[in-house]
């Protein structure tokens, strides 16, 4: 067993990304000729973790993926980023996660995701994890994994007093109440927001009042994130509204990039919090 101190742990997902270009998308049933082919290593929660890593703090993740090629791949691409390993386990009951996509010349895309060795992620391994999740800075969670996990890692976190960042995606509409209690960052997008509160998020407006609902249901600060509008900003017993913007940019493809993009800012922003770093939370 570790006795590292880990700045960031991250609870979550690893993904095989199987991308391939083409002028257009395929009809049902069709076969087209693409242009381009790669793989990626995906995955919110390896997304996260690594950027963390790249970004200095010392991390860890703890997650599953299949006794395979991309298990074995993905392993060693932890490594090479320079987080810590111990607690990514291998089984030979599901392979890794895997996402195939396909991405036309507009960017638009199709998305097939086998969660795989993701579902099997359960009780086992987060006590086996337990002195790094009660002894780290910031725990990191997402929902790309059974949401039972991700609940029991952040109580896990939240009752040895770790600060905790949620990001409730892909939103599920009857999410359990006891993660707005344990959230000590309640960190979503748009479409996810409106889908928990039942209320349009289009504007920096409506992201204030989804925020402030979602406090009210307990998390300790909450952040909407809302494209190229920025994002919004609230915390608990705080009214000021809080409006970072975002400069603007020409995408050139909304996948995996734009996915990248995401990851980067909850990276960042979890990689800073562990320090008190100002970040989004201190912005005017």
């Amino acid at each position: 067993m570790t006795e590292k101190v880990f700045d960031v742990v991250v609870v979550g997902s690893c993904m095989t990304d199987l991308v391939s270009q083409a002028p257009r998308l395929p009809k049902a049933g069709e076969t087209i000729h693409g242009h381009k082919f790669f793989i990626g290593f995906g995955g919110k929660g390896a997304n996260q973790c690594i950027q963390a890593a790249r970004l200095g703090v010392k991390t860890a993740m703890v997650c599953k993926v299949g006794k395979d090629f991309f298990g074995d791949n993905y392993i060693q691409n932890f490594k090479d980023n320079g987080v810590h390993t111990e607690f990514v386990k291998q089984s030979s009951d599901a392979a890794t996660g895997a996402a195939s996509i396909t991405v036309d010349d507009a960017g638009e895309n199709a998305i097939v995701i086998v969660a795989g060795a993701n579902m099997l992620l359960g009780a086992e391994e987060l006590q086996e994890a337990l002195p790094a999740i009660s002894h780290t800075k910031v725990l990191v969670c997402q929902l790309e994994i059974r949401p039972q996990t991700s609940l029991q890692a952040m109580c896990m976190a939240h009752d040895n007093k770790v600060k905790t960042i949620f990001n409730p995606a892909p939103a599920i509409p009857d999410l359990d109440p006891d993660f707005y209690r344990v959230s000590d960052v309640f960190c979503c997008n748009e479409s996810e927001a409106e889908l928990l509160t039942g209320t349009s998020v289009a504007s920096v407006e409506e992201a204030h009042r989804a925020g402030q609902e979602l406090l009210k249901r307990g998390c300790g600060s909450v952040i909407v994130t809302l494209g190229p509008q920025g994002c919004v900003v609230l915390k608990g017993g705080e009214s000021t509204l809080k409006h970072v913007p975002a400069p603007v940019v020409t995408a050139v493809d909304t996948t995996p990039w734009q996915l990248a993009a995401i990851q980067l800012f909850f990276s960042v922003f979890s990689s800073s919090t562990h320090t008190h770093a100002p970040f989004v939370l201190h912005a005017a």
